[in-house]
């Protein structure tokens, strides 16, 4: 296994000897029985914000699907690739989970680099770039606001743009009719990194509140 990193596995060694041990009977059920999980998470790629360990759960408790800045694109059935379209399918339409969770996080890369209108593109492709432009209406409303000073403008395009992405979700329209009827409900958070705080989406107000913990 030449070049393959030495400290994943010596992580996985750690893993085998501790949690999957302790462990090993939900994974077995897993591996004949397939998952369940009830929960989908959309996060982002940063790997200080890992919703598994956040949220401290086991394996088959989350069905998490990850790019950058944690964004939902609105409903395009246009035939060209589409990878969070596809695991938003899976999750609502095979696995019938029951709750999606839109999850940003403090010092975000995609964001930063969404407000840096001089940045210049990591190669010709420029991916980010486009994939971050799903943000530039709101950018410009947000830049115009009286309200918020420049120094903010970072963690409120951070939860802003959770609040859009759960409005894109509502596009899809299986979402839309589970949500309508029920059945499906959509969540927004926001991980404070250095503090390591979480911060609730009001669903009625769209603001963000620190739930108590004992």
């Amino acid at each position: 296994m030449s070049g393959f990193p030495d400290n994943l596995l010596r992580g996985y060694r750690n893993f085998m000897k501790g949690r999957y041990l302790a462990e090993r009977e939900r994974y077995t059920e897993l591996a004949t029985s397939g998952q369940r999980p009830t929960i989908l998470v959309v996060a982002c790629c940063d790997s200080r914000a890992a919703p598994e360990m956040i949220f401290d759960c086991g394996p088959g408790e989350l069905f998490v699907m990850r790019n950058v800045a944690n964004l939902v694109p609105p409903y395009a059935p246009d035939g060209a690739y589409h990878a969070t379209s596809a695991a938003l399918e899976y999750a609502v339409q095979s696995l019938r989970i029951r709750h999606i969770v839109v999850m940003g996080h403090g010092q975000c890369g995609g964001i930063q680099a969404a407000l840096d209108s001089a940045a210049e593109p990591l190669s010709p492709g420029d991916f980010i770039g486009s994939w971050m432009s799903m943000l530039a209406p709101l950018i410009k409303q947000m830049q115009t606001s009286p309200a918020l000073r420049e120094s903010e403008h970072q963690t409120a395009l951070e939860r802003i743009s959770i609040r859009n992405s759960i409005a894109n979700l509502l596009t899809f329209p299986c979402i839309r009719i589970l949500s309508d009827r029920g059945k499906l409900y959509l969540h927004g958070a926001w991980f404070d990194i250095s503090t390591g705080e979480l911060w609730v989406m009001d669903a009625e107000s769209g603001e963000f509140k620190r739930p108590e913990i004992d």
